[in-house]
C-alpha cells in the first residue's frame, strides 16, 4: 500500500468517514483533482475502496481480511480442528447494500428480547421491503423507534421485543425508513 492511500485510510479511522477530493488533496499534497482522481483509481483496483453511483468513495477492504478457522459448538462440547476455511471481512458479512446501509448506537431497552441492548450498532438498511415479523426503524406519529413490525388485521403495528412496554399502533402515520439486518456488539 502506497503512503497516500495510508493517509486516506488514517483519516476514514479517525474521522469514521470517508474524506472528499479537497481533503484528499490536503492530506496528499497533490495539486489537482485529476491526481487524487488517479489515486483513487489505484485504491478502487487494489480493493482497498469502491465509488457508489454518485461517485462518492465508500470503504471497502480498508478494515483487511479476517480468517474463518473452523466451526465452535455452542452446545456440547466436541472435538474441534482449527482449519483455514475463508477469509472474510466484517463488512462483506454484514452489509449487503453498502450504499444503502446505516449505523444506529441502541438507547433503551424495549427490544432486549429480540438480542438487542442498549449500547449495541444496528446496522440498518434503507429500501429494502420489510417484512412481517422484522425489526424495522419506523418513525410513527413523529417519533423515530426501533420495534417488530406485524400486520394486525388490516393495519401495521410495532411490538416491542420486551414484555414491559405496550405494542404501538399508529394513530395518524407509520413511516418505515429501515429494516435491521445485523447488530454488533462489543464486549470490552
Amino acid at each position: 500500500m502506497e503512503k497516500n492511500q495510508k493517509k486516506i485510510i488514517n483519516f476514514y479511522h479517525r474521522a469514521k468517514r470517508m474524506p472528499g477530493y479537497q481533503e484528499i488533496m490536503r492530506l496528499t499534497g497533490l495539486k489537482s483533482k485529476n491526481a487524487v482522481f488517479k489515486l483513487i483509481g489505484r485504491m478502487v483496483a487494489a480493493n482497498f475502496v469502491e465509488k457508489d453511483s454518485r461517485g462518492k468513495i465508500i470503504p471497502k477492504h480498508i478494515f483487511g481480511e479476517t480468517k474463518i478457522l473452523g466451526v465452535i459448538e455452542a452446545g456440547f462440547p466436541s472435538p474441534a480442528e482449527e482449519e483455514l476455511i475463508d477469509t472474510i471481512t466484517i463488512d462483506e458479512y454484514l452489509i449487503k447494500n453498502k450504499e444503502a446501509t446505516y449505523m444506529l448506537k441502541v438507547s433503551g431497552d424495549s427490544m432486549i428480547d429480540a438480542g438487542i441492548r442498549p449500547g449495541d450498532i444496528v446496522l440498518a438498511e434503507r429500501g429494502r421491503q420489510p417484512r412481517n415479523g422484522d425489526i424495522v426503524i419506523a418513525e410513527v406519529d413523529g417519533n423515530w423507534t426501533m420495534k417488530y413490525l406485524r400486520k394486525q388485521g388490516n393495519r401495521d403495528t410495532l411490538f416491542p421485543g420486551n414484555k414491559k412496554y405496550k405494542p404501538i399502533v399508529p394513530e395518524n402515520e407509520l413511516n418505515v425508513a429501515a429494516v435491521v439486518t445485523a447488530v454488533v456488539r462489543k464486549y470490552r
